[in-house]
């Protein structure tokens, strides 16, 4: 049985992108580049004004107030071209507007007293103030963005500034989601005696499509070898399949039987984990297939802590494990030795310290406590008694950045 580090390792070492597919500017965001992108041209591709003002020659400038003819005007969109600024002269000009021959320093207006034919300058002025100079921010020909970015508004605009109408981004996984068992019946039944509804699928789409990946829900396996056989190979046509329950040891445990049959190589099986112990993990050609416990909380915490990890990587992303924090234990907490335990936690943040606290049962079937908790606590496989006090790493669960700011 594999730690759980080492099965994490292993999962990621197996997980790679799919591809690289070409997509509108829009459709990029939250994206991630696959390459190291290059300046077709200098940003900003001319000096230019940072201020609706006078373009002046500094030395013109050296005591002030002082009076220089308007002797030009710039608005934004003009070339400027054939307009100088002469000995004793200042041309008006706005923002992003070209700066003039002979300019070497730019007067906001708020520095004057906006005269039109003839303007005095009030403040002192310093050479080369409020001239944006040509590719000051990103010459050309060099990097303004390396492969691995993921694209957020600031990327937008400066591959739009760069007349990016086309990205290369990573190509987001489709993900097959298949549940099994006789148990099962789809949203929109009504349970009949010993039966329940399909809920693991639904909240596995949900993760899958909440992190960018494309979910596919290929329904349920009953419990005998040709509906797993039907059902597993369409799963396997896409770039990830996720099975839930099925890979315990019970009689009717088929998943990972009818997974050799159809030829896909077990990585592992069984893992030191708790909750989650029964995952597995196997490779179809370039496939990952992880097969995670049935109970509603094993589902949930293992895909969190082993497929979404690999999925990321699958998206470009370089850094796939969300951030570890310690946090001070509001309560005794006991484990047996030998398996990681992964509680959920409720979080304070007092006087500069994050303290942790039981978000309730910590039974796999209890999915209230799920909802409650705002985040995870990993306890080490070895240790087997916390105390009250004691620091514990954990881990948010969810959007931890919007978690962050609720709870300081």
């Amino acid at each position: 049985m594999l730690s759980f580090e080492q099965a994490r390792q292993v999962i990621l070492k197996k997980s790679a992108p799919v591809g690289i597919e070409q997509v509108t500017l829009l459709e990029a965001v939250g994206r991630v580049l696959p390459h190291d992108l290059v300046t077709p041209w200098d940003m900003p591709r001319w000096d230019n004004s940072a201020m609706d003002g006078y373009a002046v020659r500094s030395a013109d400038c050296r005591q002030v107030p002082c009076t220089l003819k308007v002797s030009g005007y710039i608005p934004a969109g003009a070339s400027g071209e054939g307009v100088k600024v002469e000995p004793g002269c200042a041309v008006r000009i706005m923002t992003g507007a070209p700066s003039p021959a002979g300019c070497d320093a730019i007067v906001s207006v708020e520095e004057t007293d906006d005269g039109q034919l003839d303007v005095t300058l009030l403040q002192p002025v310093i050479k080369g103030q409020h001239v944006r100079l040509r590719g000051e921010d990103v010459a050309s020909g060099s990097f303004f963005i390396r492969g691995g970015t993921i694209v957020r508004p600031p990327e937008v605009n400066i591959l739009a500034s760069f007349g990016k109408v086309l990205v290369d981004v990573y190509r987001r996984p489709v993900v097959a989601i298949l549940s099994t068992g006789d148990e099962l019946v789809e949203l929109g039944g009504v349970p009949g005696p010993g039966e329940i509804i399909n809920s693991n699928a639904l909240s596995l789409a949900a993760a899958v499509a909440e992190m960018g990946c494309i979910p596919r829900i290929v329904g349920i396996a009953r419990d005998t070898r040709e509906s797993h056989l039907e059902k597993l190979q369409e799963g396997l046509n896409a770039d990830v399949l996720i099975t839930s329950a099925g890979v315990s040891a019970g009689d009717r445990d088929l998943v990972r039987d009818v997974l050799s049959e159809l030829g896909v190589e077990q990585i592992f099986w069984k893992v030191g984990i708790k909750p989650g112990g029964p995952t597995a993990f196997a490779m179809f050609k370039t496939t990952p297939v992880f097969s995670l416990p049935g109970n509603p909380v094993s589902t949930m915490i293992t895909f969190e802590e082993f497929v979404r990890p690999a999925l990321l990587k699958m998206l470009g992303h370089q850094r796939v494990l969300r951030p570890t924090f310690k946090a001070v234990l509001r309560e005794d907490i006991g484990k047996k030795p030998g398996k990681v335990q992964i509680v959920r936690v409720n979080l304070e943040f007092d006087e500069g310290n994050w303290f942790a606290s039981s978000a309730g049962n910590q039974a796999t079937a209890i999915l209230k406590t799920m909802v409650d908790a705002q985040a995870l606590a990993v306890l080490p496989a070895e240790g087997v008694f916390f105390a009250k006090g004691d620091e514990i790493d954990v881990h948010f669960y969810g959007n931890y950045c919007d978690r962050v700011e609720a709870l300081q």
